[in-house]
C-alpha cells in the first residue's frame, strides 16, 4: 500500500514529465538565416543598411543594394526583384 503523499508526489512528476515534453514540442526549429542584400523594401530591411542608415527599417528606396534582410539560407540569390537577384554580399 502506497501512503498519499507518495502517490502525490509520483503524479506531480508525471505532470511535470509531460508539461516538460510539450514546452520541447512546441518549441520550433530555427531554421539557419543568412542575410540577403538588395531583397527589402524601402523601411524593410534588417540592421544597418550602409552609409547613412543605422538599423533595422532605414532603407530608403526598395531594393537598396546595400539593404539586407535575413532570409532562409541558400534561398537568397533564388529571390528575383526588378533589379535582379538577391545577393549575399552589398550590390553597388
Amino acid at each position: 500500500m502506497t501512503s498519499p503523499h507518495t502517490a502525490a508526489a509520483a503524479a506531480a512528476a508525471l505532470a511535470l514529465a509531460f508539461a516538460a515534453g510539450a514546452a520541447h514540442a512546441a518549441a520550433p526549429a530555427k531554421a539557419p538565416m543568412e542575410k540577403c542584400y538588395g531583397v527589402a523594401l524601402a523601411g524593410k530591411n534588417d540592421c544597418k543598411a550602409g552609409a547613412g542608415t543605422s538599423c533595422a527599417g532605414t532603407s530608403r528606396v526598395d531594393y537598396q543594394g546595400d539593404a539586407w534582410t535575413l532570409v532562409k539560407a541558400g534561398s537568397c540569390t533564388t529571390i528575383m526583384t526588378p533589379k535582379g537577384a538577391g545577393s549575399l554580399s552589398p550590390k553597388a
